[in-house]
């Protein structure tokens, strides 16, 4: 088996995430004490025990989920499951993080000061209720781009997540977005709806933000990750530093390619695809891209155990 570990986005965090992954592994425990320490705050506390709208915020979500993801990360490393049983490693968005930070380009630390200024900048870059996003369903690429483009009329309406086949995302001003959503209907579009997100993510909106993390990631030492990293802008392979932190600054405003990226991995020979982190749903838009590709989400310590089992067999 050729496999590849991916790493969720924001949308999956529920309070309560990696708390046993914590409790049954030390080197989990010490993710989060790291996060912690990072933030200068009790960031823990809040995923385990806290309220589910001040986790949902972006600027602790974003910690947060990378947080649970590398605790998972290590517990398989503690059962003898290494970075380098992977072809390559991938995110979904903040996810993209995660990955870089599991396979040794980012230290812990850094990343999660990057996600808490990332989170904070994206909500600071446009003021709640001006900008929206929306899932259109049952429309490709090119038609919900399509969409996009003829909705904005003058304000910005821009295909920001390429899913799977039949779900795209489409980001910028509340008024463009609103009249994609009725205009995707009209086209066909299966479903279409306005999502519950604070801000408008990776469209041209998000300028200021990718301006203060062109800052942020100017300081932070990035180095040579131990697998590929498929990054979400190009949709292909990145080990380059330089190009790494170029990309981490386009991906604020870009589009998140993830039926091209898992493409991209199929084409590469990637045929079992490890979801490391809390939640299903890339594993859900993976098996919608590619059937052929089997997945597996590890994101308790049952799921740890049983995918270091099945590595000592298969």
């Amino acid at each position: 088996m050729s496999r590849a570990f991916v790493f969720p986005g924001q949308g999956a965090q529920t309070i309560g995430m990696g708390k046993d992954l914590a409790e049954g592994y030390p080197a989990a425990k010490a993710v989060f004490d790291e996060v912690d320490e990072a933030l200068g705050e009790k960031l823990s506390t809040l995923i385990w025990e806290g309220d589910q709208d001040t986790l949902t915020l972006t600027q602790n979500a974003q910690p947060a989920l990378m947080a649970t993801s590398l605790a998972a990360m290590r517990a398989l490393e503690a059962e003898g499951v290494s970075i380098g049983a992977a072809a390559c490693v991938a995110g979904h968005s903040l996810g993209e993080y995660s990955a870089l930070a599991a396979a040794g380009a980012l230290s812990i630390a850094d990343t999660a000061r990057l996600l808490r200024t990332r989170g904070e900048a994206m909500q600071k870059a446009v003021p709640v209720g001006v900008g929206a996003m929306a899932a259109l369903l049952g429309l490709d690429f090119e038609a919900a781009r399509e969409v996009a483009k003829d909705a904005a009329l003058d304000e910005v309406c821009q295909a920001a997540n390429d899913n799977d086949p039949g779900q795209v995302v489409v980001s910028g001003h509340k008024g463009a977005v609103e009249r994609a959503v009725d205009l995707a209907k009209e086209r066909g579009a299966k479903r279409a709806m306005l999502l519950p997100v604070s801000a408008p993510f990776h469209c041209a909106l998000m300028e200021p933000a990718a301006e203060v993390m062109a800052e942020a990631l100017s300081q932070i030492e990035i180095e040579g990750p131990a697998v590929p990293v498929v990054a979400n802008v190009v949709a292909e392979n990145v080990t380059d530093p330089e190009m790494i932190r170029s990309l981490l600054v386009q991906q604020v405003t870009g589009s998140v390619r993830w039926r091209e990226s898992v493409m991209f991995m199929a084409a590469q020979g990637v045929n079992e695809i490890w979801e490391i982190g809390a939640g299903k749903a890339l594993s859900g838009m993976v098996r919608r891209i590619d059937r052929e590709i089997a997945c597996r989400a590890i994101g308790t310590t049952d799921d740890v155990k049983a995918a270091a089992e099945a590595m000592q067999n298969g």
